[in-house]
């Protein structure tokens, strides 16, 4: 077994030993590969368990290890490559979900490095470029508007941003300047300076409940899903203003049934900034627009993709929040869409479905971590967010 394989089975088992938590793994052997390469991995974070699948050899299970330390839920996961580290949001999103906590893993040297409980809830953390900043939001469930900065070496709280209610979703711009949070109980788009941790900017107003979220790589846009709307808008970051609301067509909300109230909980965008995948989750399809013509043309509806995967029913298991809400993420070459909730890994390049992993079909936490010579190199983020720089 080469030593990056290794190195990553024996982090992930260390994860559920140092995290106190009694488990039982399932493996199968990882495929030879040259050596000196880049081996891409496809971390996935359902209730109670750590499920790996090899990317670059068909989505193959590398290994399954049951964490009952998860087994409160999982609301966040960040990595920063360059420390080793790997960031874990679990427990209560604030209210009557109870408070949370959060961990770090060191992913050279195989061990819990601390776990932070916390008097306030928490949900979908970011990690600043440097690695000096983890902004965890206080949850969904709670009333409140702040989004706690906490020291990475301990995990404890140096600072906080008040920004909007019901603290949900958060996200670094890839220099690291500024930091965007979106509230599950308001209607506009914070943007902070990381260096001083204040709110320098409003964006909307939006239409009202802020879900998952993302913004291009040269931080102009930014694309936001709302409750009660099928579909995205697109937003001018720089003047702050709602550029375009973009409805899927063709699709009704709700067909008679399906989720409530946040039916395009997720959204992503392509690396090179061409495309956005938006998530229907009464329907159970995913929505491609040509995003290319922005900021001077609306993105324009160019495929419906039938999930195979039905975003019916619970998750399973499911400590709370249990419906298939859903939630996209995006492989950093842009070739393959992971579609929490219902398993599905798509092909960008067919748009078509060519593998169905359990673990994704019971989980909206995930992403993709590179390692070369048993070193961890890269990490996407949670939320599919665009490269382009220049």
């Amino acid at each position: 077994m080469k030593r990056d394989t290794a190195a990553l089975l024996m982090g992930v088992l260390l994860l559920g030993l140092t995290g106190r938590a009694g488990f039982s793994a399932e493996a199968t052997a990882s495929p030879p590969t040259a050596a000196g390469a880049t081996h891409h991995y496809l971390y996935v974070f359902p209730v109670g368990s750590v499920d790996i699948y090899d990317m670059d050899h068909s989505f193959r299970l590398v290994k399954r290890i049951s964490l009952s330390l998860t087994s409160i839920g999982v609301r966040g996961a960040g990595v920063h490559a360059a420390s080793h580290s790997l960031y874990l949001s679990y427990g209560g999103a604030g209210g009557s979900t109870g408070t949370g906590a959060l961990l770090r893993y060191d992913l050279l040297s195989n061990r819990v490095r601390w776990m932070r409980h916390y008097t306030f809830g928490i949900d979908s953390l970011a990690i600043t470029p440097n690695g000096k900043k983890v902004y965890l939001p206080t949850g969904e469930s709670t009333e409140g508007d702040s989004w706690e900065v906490i020291r990475p070496s301990d995990g404890e709280v140096m600072g906080v941003i008040h920004a909007e209610s019901r603290p949900h979703d958060t996200v670094v711009s890839l220099n690291g300047r500024h930091v965007y949070m979106g509230g599950a109980g308001d209607d506009y788009l914070m943007e902070a300076g990381t260096a001083t941790d204040r709110v320098i900017k409003k964006i909307g107003p939006l239409l009202h409940g802020i879900r998952p979220f993302t913004i291009n790589g040269r931080e102009t846009l930014a694309f936001t899903t709302e409750d009660d709307f099928l579909g995205f808008q697109v937003s001018d970051i720089r003047s702050g203003r709602v550029l375009y609301t973009v409805p899927v067509q063709g699709f009704s909300f709700p067909p008679g049934g399906g989720l409530g109230n946040t039916p395009s909980h997720g959204i992503a965008l392509s690396p090179d900034e061409k495309q956005v995948w938006v998530i229907d989750q009464p329907n159970s399809y995913v929505h491609v627009f040509d995003v290319s013509n922005l900021p001077g043309s609306q993105p324009r509806q160019v495929d419906d993709i039938r999930l195979t995967g039905h975003m019916e029913g619970s998750e399973s298991p499911c400590a709370y929040y249990c419906e298939r809400t859903g939630w996209l993420g995006m492989s950093r070459n842009g070739r393959f869409l992971f579609v929490g909730d219902a398993g599905d890994v798509i092909d960008t390049r067919t748009r078509r479905t060519v593998a169905v992993l359990p673990a994704l079909y019971n989980a909206r936490v995930f992403l993709e971590i590179d390692f070369r010579r048993g070193v961890p190199v890269f990490a996407t983020r949670r939320e599919a967010i665009g490269y382009v720089t220049r």
